[in-house]
């Protein structure tokens, strides 16, 4: 006979993510390990902005292929009792010395995250020359500075003490570091941690899994834990940082690091449903382009739940804001890769809210760890477009465009939502989706999470989620091409939002991505 294999299926269960609910703080994170670290800060008196930078301060060593201390972002803050949120931009930019003729075209394109032009030796996507300067130790230290309430030795307590433990050796570990392993091993302090004997580590087949020390990581937040945060700028880890750097042919400087400050800028504004207030980040994020598809969607057909007619609306919006956004930047192409984003929400039992997206840009990163400090630098120089002449062009000292889309939104005064995904390009529709979700068809947290949820991330085809039903995706084509997914751990299709929802009797509920497998909201009792 003939036989025609059906399609592979990968996951053949239906999982769902159990919510948190209290009367007091709420943490949520894409790492477990990291929300309890901010929960455990708001236990000891902390408030949102403590918990947020402990939570952060965290996920270097326990998300390490996300974020880290050499990472970069942007955090949106709405404290209880104010008017407005406020934006603290830790984004990335280019160092001084870091000029274009460092990287020389090979006349082929390169499908990695971007679709840009490929650079020899991928110069740009992985290796020295690849780290923007590292701003988000500032970032933390600004929002500690500007809001905290606790010292800062007990803020990254949590932080020393799970460096001092280790990353979990289990089977998420194998599967992030083994999908890097082609990189990692170029480098000798990355492979000697991650690939022992040149092979990604394996956890146990049975009980528990193990841990291992990301280099001198646990020194180091030792040190910030002592000596301040800004010592990653102007002490003895910016002098470790410089000279690893050098060492290895990288033009980063003591002097980039000595200049690094994290500016905080107003939050963008966009009036929204209901009399509500979406409040993004501004500048080089997706936030403007957000603002264009909340114009659009304010009049789309919004009924008792999101239908064929909803969907088809926000498809052809997304892809409208994308061709602007996309328009001369040499990036007309989906992307090819996982992203390596991570983001955390926090609310305290004031109602202050706090949303704060960030990222080494590809997974691992630049694949560079220092030797002196662990410390595992970003590739943000892959976010410049690394012709001369286009609208993001490289340059030293230069911002380059990035996907990140933290927002809070606000009923009058006070903030009722904070949301932000990992994902790249994907983010912007998963958060706007997850958030229009539980605010504006009176989903649950739980409901909005689990709904499936469409993604268009360029200006021509649309992905969704096969359970939406032919209802919804046949109107779907009649638009554009629709590829039809599953949502999945790995490889993932969607982005991994997650959002924390102040609630109409007094209770805050956090809920986290279902997919994403160490993610976890957690309440104070």
């Amino acid at each position: 006979m003939h036989y025609t294999p059906p399609p592979h299926v990968t996951q053949h269960w239906h999982l769902t993510k159990p919510a948190a609910t209290g009367r007091r703080g709420v943490v949520v994170s894409q790492s477990n390990d990291a929300a309890f670290a901010g929960l455990a800060v708001l236990e000891a008196g902390g408030n949102a902005i403590d918990a947020a930078v402990a939570t952060a301060l965290a996920l270097p060593a326990v998300e390490p292929w996300n974020s880290g201390l050499g990472g970069i972002g942007f955090a949106v803050v709405h404290r209880a009792g104010q008017a407005r949120a406020e934006v603290v931009d830790f984004g990335p930019v280019a160092p001084r010395a870091l000029t274009p003729d460092r990287f020389r075209l090979t006349g082929r394109m390169k499908q990695e995250l971007f679709s840009w032009p490929e650079v020899e030796r991928d110069a740009n996507i992985h290796g020295p020359l690849s780290f923007a300067i590292p701003s988000a130790v500032a970032g933390y230290a600004r929002l500690h500075a500007e809001w905290g309430s606790l010292p800062l030795a007990d803020i990254i307590a949590p932080a020393v003490a799970l460096a001092e433990r280790g990353l979990a050796a289990d089977w998420y570990t194998t599967v992030k570091i083994a999908g890097a392993a082609d990189t990692l091993r170029l480098y000798p302090e990355t492979a000697r941690i991650y690939l022992p004997n040149g092979l990604p580590r394996i956890g146990p087949e049975n009980g528990n899994p193990g841990f291992f020390r990301l280099g001198n990581l646990h020194l180091t937040l030792a040190r910030l834990r002592d000596a301040g945060l800004r010592d990653f700028y102007e002490g003895e880890i910016a002098a470790s940082i410089a000279r690893d750097v050098a060492a290895m042919g990288g033009v980063l400087s003591a002097e980039d690091l000595r200049a690094c400050q994290a500016r905080i800028l107003p939050a963008m504004q966009v009036e929204w449903r209901g009399g509500r207030t979406m409040q993004l980040a501004t500048g080089l994020t997706a936030a403007p382009t957000l603002a264009g598809v909340l114009a659009d969607m304010r009049v789309a057909p919004y009924g008792a739940r999101p239908d064929a007619a909803w969907f088809a609306t926000l498809a052809a919006s997304l892809r409208a804001a994308y061709a602007a956004r996309l328009s001369g930047l040499g990036e007309p192409e989906k992307e090819a890769a996982e992203s390596c984003t991570t983001h955390l929400t926090v609310c305290d039992a004031a109602g202050t809210m706090v949303a704060i997206t960030t990222t080494l840009l590809s997974t691992m990163g630049s694949r560079v760890v220092l030797p002196e400090s662990g410390v595992l630098l970003n590739n943000g120089v892959m976010w410049f477009d690394p012709r001369p002449g286009q609208p993001n062009s490289l340059a030293p000292g230069k911002r380059p465009l990035t996907n990140m889309c933290p927002l809070i939104v606000r009923e009058g005064d006070r903030p009722i939502i904070a949301a932000g995904a990992s994902g790249g390009r994907r983010i912007m529709a998963s958060v706007f989706q997850l958030a229009t979700f539980a605010a504006d068809f009176a989903m649950s947290p739980e409901d909005a999470a689990h709904h499936p949820r469409i993604d268009v991330s360029g200006p021509a085809d649309v992905t969704a989620d096969e359970r939406l039903g032919e209802t919804v995706i046949g109107a779907l084509e009649r638009d554009a091409p629709v590829e039809r997914v599953t949502h999945r751990t790995f490889p993932g299709n969607f982005a991994n939002p997650n959002l924390i929802r102040q609630n109409a009797d007094g209770t805050r509920t956090g809920i986290s991505d279902a997919m994403s497998p160490w993610s976890m909201a957690v309440a104070q009792a």
